[in-house]
C-alpha cells in the first residue's frame, strides 16, 4: 500500500507502508521507529524548511558577543569619568540595552500603531523583514567599532610613552557600537521569535522556541572558533597575533573588519535564503500547514477518545 503525498520528497518514504512496520503477529500498532504519520512527516519537512533562515541569524550573535567582551575591554582601557565618578567598563552595556528599548518602543508607537489604523493595508516589518534589517544595522554597527578601534589606536601611539593605563580618550565615543548593536538585536530578537513560533506547526511549537535559544549559544560557539582561529593565522613579523592578551596591542579594528565582511557575506545569503522561503502558514497562504495542524487536531481527538 502507498500513500500518495503532495510534493513528494526522501522523507515521505518514512510514511510509507512496507513489511516489517507493524511488529510481529500482526500487530495494528505500527513501530513509531519504521513508520510514521503523514502529519509528522509535513510537519518536519516544515521545520527543515525554517533551518535556512535560523543558520543565518547566528552571524547576529558573533557581533553581539563582541560588545560584551572585546568592547567592554576597550572601555576599560580608555577614560571612563563623569566628574569624579568613574563609570564601571561593563556598565557600557546599559546603552546597548537602551538602545534595544527605545527601537521597540518607537517601532510601537511609529509604525505598529500607524498599521493597526489603516484598514487594509499592512505598513509594518514582516518577520523576515525584521531579521533583514537587523542584520544589516549590525554590519554597519561592526564597521562603527572597526573605525572607533582605529582612533583609539591613534591615540595609542600618540601617547605610547604615556606612564599611564588609562588612554586620554573618552570612553563614551564607544557608545555609538553599543546603541547600533542595540537597534540591531531589537529587530533580530522580535522577528526571529515570532517567525520560529508563527511558522512552525502547531505540535511543535516548543521545538520552534529552542530553536530561537540556540541561534545565540551557536553564534558564541562560532566567536570562539573565529577567535581563537585568527589568534593562529595572524602573527605577523613582531610575532603579535591580531588580538594580543593586551587589548592595545591588538588589532581589534582588523578583527571587526573581518566580522563586518562575513556579516556582509551572510546577508548575502540570508536574501537569498528569505526569497526562496515558502511560508508554512501565513495569511492563509500556506494550505499545507493548516491541512497538516488539523490533522494534528484529529490525531489528538483520535487519541482521547482511545
Amino acid at each position: 500500500m502507498r500513500i500518495l503525498l503532495p510534493n513528494q520528497g526522501w522523507l515521505d518514504k518514512a510514511a510509507v507502508i512496507s513489511d516489517g512496520d507493524f511488529g510481529k503477529e500482526g500487530s495494528a500498532t505500527p513501530n513509531p521507529w519504521k513508520l510514521c504519520t503523514v502529519t509528522k512527516v509535513e510537519e518536519l519537512k516544515m521545520m527543515i524548511r525554517i533551518l535556512p533562515i535560523w543558520a543565518t541569524t547566528i552571524m547576529f550573535w558573533c557581533v553581539h558577543a563582541q560588545m560584551i567582551t572585546f568592547s567592554v575591554q576597550q572601555a576599560a582601557s580608555m577614560d571612563r569619568s563623569i566628574g569624579k565618578f568613574q563609570v564601571p567598563p561593563a556598565s557600557f552595556n546599559v546603552f546597548f540595552i537602551g538602545g534595544i528599548m527605545i527601537t521597540l518602543a518607537l517601532y510601537d508607537s511609529l509604525i505598529m500603531k500607524r498599521s493597526g489604523g489603516s484598514k487594509g493595508i499592512r505598513s509594518s516589518l514582516t518577520n523576515l523583514q525584521k531579521i533583514g534589517v537587523g542584520l544589516a544595522i549590525s554590519i554597519i554597527a561592526m564597521a562603527a567599532a572597526a573605525g572607533m578601534e582605529q582612533k583609539r589606536l591613534k591615540v595609542i601611539r600618540s601617547y605610547k610613552k604615556t606612564p599611564t593605563t588609562t588612554l586620554p580618550l573618552t570612553a563614551f565615543v564607544l557608545v555609538p557600537q553599543f546603541a547600533i548593536v542595540g537597534i540591531a538585536e531589537a529587530f533580530i530578537y522580535s522577528g526571529s521569535l515570532a517567525f520560529y513560533i508563527n511558522q512552525a506547526p502547531k505540535g511543535m511549537k516548543a521545538i520552534s522556541n529552542s530553536l530561537f535559544l540556540t541561534t545565540i549559544a551557536f553564534g558564541y560557539f562560532v566567536t570562539t572558533i573565529l577567535v581563537n582561529l585568527i589568534k593562529k593565522i595572524t602573527p605577523g613579523k613582531d610575532g603579535i597575533p591580531w588580538l594580543a592578551s593586551k587589548i592595545n596591542d591588538s588589532r581589534l579594528d582588523y578583527f571587526y573588519a573581518v566580522i563586518s565582511v562575513l556579516g556582509l557575506i551572510n546577508f548575502g545569503v540570508y536574501l537569498v535564503c528569505a526569497k526562496r522561503y515558502k511560508p508554512n502558514s501565513s495569511h492563509g497562504s500556506a494550505k499545507d500547514s493548516d491541512d497538516v495542524n488539523a490533522s494534528h487536531d484529529e490525531e489528538r481527538a483520535r487519541d482521547a477518545e482511545i
